[in-house]
């Protein structure tokens, strides 16, 4: 099947003398202006322009930004065919985009050869980016599918705390899409890919696979020896990401994933743990993980306890704002709470 070159210049002998020496090989269509072919452009595929520069009611130039700044246009390869010759003027032209520039009068065979040079690179890169885009997508689905199955390993040795990984995912969504909402942490949050964060949440706890059964599903309260081992799980954690890392480098989502396993049971206070931090010092990720956990694990029956309320816990994180939590975080929590955001399971 021919491809499409739309050819646009004011000058009909122009556009003749063009016409006259692509149609053999090219479906040609002719245009005499720029806004002509914005308008063509709705109701076909161009697979490349050839634009002339000095057209009366928009330049070569501005129709080529407007081209580059459309999403639907922006990669149809555009060569300028013009009778402009200085090298400014083609320097320009490169810059905004342009794959060539052919200067008229043109030589038939030289146009030809430029035009299939482009359309074959244009093919090329085309393909190549649709190889791309599957294996990323592979490997997005693969990363996702080890993330949940290291993820329910950990649950499924805690006997104690089914489907908190789950909900810890689904709380972390709706207090950053809250967060974002009303600007808290901005210059923090801007430079986070959330998706990325409530995923890599899903390992907070990964640390736990170092934990025996005999204390990670003991059947009542810990001693506080077993506890001191219990909390070892968050440097744990942080260590087997941190050879993760080592092994793979430092991704967005393993740097998370690293930040949350170590830094979840800090406190405001600095009375938390593995380091002591307080206040600020401690991580955003952490500090937020740390209200989710919590709620969880207070509206969730154990072998030493039995669920509170809803609106026990609340009253709970509330009492301990400034104390085990970030004010600010625990704040919009109980905000969300109370609208009903989240919900008691």
């Amino acid at each position: 099947m021919k491809k499409t070159i739309f050819v646009v210049d004011d000058g009909i002998t122009n556009l003749s003398m063009v016409e006259n020496a692509l149609h053999e090989y090219y479906r040609v269509v002719s245009l005499t202006s720029a806004s002509k072919m914005f308008e063509a452009l709705e109701h076909f595929k161009a697979d490349m322009i050839l634009l002339d520069i000095e057209m009366p009611d928009m330049s070569g130039f501005d129709a080529i930004r407007k081209l580059k700044d459309s999403i639907t246009h922006a990669k149809i390869p555009v060569i300028f065919l013009s009778s402009v010759s200085d090298t400014a003027s083609e320097a320009h032209g490169i810059k905004l985009g342009a794959v060539d520039f052919v200067l008229k009068p043109f030589c038939e065979a030289v146009l030809l050869n430029r035009i299939k040079t482009h359309l074959h690179i244009d093919e090329i890169i085309r393909n190549r980016t649709e190889e791309l885009v599957a294996q990323a997508d592979e490997l997005l689905l693969l990363r996702n599918g080890i993330v949940f199955t290291m993820a329910d390993l950990v649950e499924n040795r805690d006997k104690c705390t089914g489907g908190h990984i789950d909900r810890t995912a689904e709380y972390m969504k709706i207090l950053l899409t809250e967060m974002t909402t009303h600007g808290l942490y901005a210059d923090e949050m801007s430079g986070l890919d959330l998706d990325l964060v409530i995923l890599s949440a899903r390992l907070h706890d990964i640390g736990k696979i170092a934990i025996s059964d005999s204390i990670l599903n003991k059947p009542g309260k810990l001693t506080q020896e077993e506890f001191e081992i219990m909390k070892t799980h968050t440097a744990e954690g942080e260590d087997i990401i941190a050879r993760a890392i080592d092994r793979t480098g430092n991704t967005e989502f393993l740097l998370c994933a690293k930040v949350i396993a170590a830094y979840h049971h800090e406190r405001w206070n600095g009375m938390g743990y593995p380091y002591g931090l307080a206040g600020v010092d401690i991580p955003l990720l952490g500090r937020i993980v740390a209200v989710i956990d919590v709620y969880d694990a207070l509206v969730s029956e154990r072998p030493y306890k039995k669920a509170f309320t809803h609106e026990e816990a609340l009253n709970i994180i509330e009492k301990e704002s400034g104390q085990h939590f970030d004010p600010l975080i625990a704040n919009i929590f109980v905000e969300i709470c109370e609208n009903e955001l989240i919900k008691v399971r």
